[in-house]
């Protein structure tokens, strides 16, 4: 076992896990039992119920390493370099024509095999 997973399961996160669960169920229960209450009050408490669930769950070992994953993925993203607009709407024209082509080609294809059906069985 690496330090990584004994770090995952000390009981502090454990206990994490299990706040985070119940809150999550809390909030689905919550909302089926109040079903009665207007809609906006029960989005708020789920709203609220699934943000402290979502704590409990980032103050974790294994929440702290997806919060770091996507402070990478997001450095990775401002890496790309985007297509500017000309470019996009060049590869969407060439896109569009190539579908109405290939379009027109099976259409073709069909009605030819479909006159060919027709004088083989009469």
């Amino acid at each position: 076992m690496s330090t990584d997973s004994k770090a995952s399961k000390s009981p502090l996160d454990i206990l994490k896990w299990l706040l985070a669960a119940a809150f999550l169920a809390a909030a689905v229960v919550g909302n089926y039992v109040y079903a009665d209450m207007p809609l906006l009050y029960r989005v708020l408490g789920v709203v609220v119920l699934m943000a402290v669930s979502a704590g409990f769950a980032l103050t974790s070992t294994q929440g702290k390493s997806f919060l770091q994953l996507l402070k990478e993925a997001n450095v990775e993203r401002r890496k790309v370099v985007w297509p500017t607009r000309q470019e996009t709407q060049q590869t969407t024209l060439i896109v569009v024509v190539v579908v109405v082509l290939m379009a027109l080609v099976l259409w073709g294809l069909d009605s030819l095999l479909g006159w060919l059906v027709s004088l083989l069985v009469g």
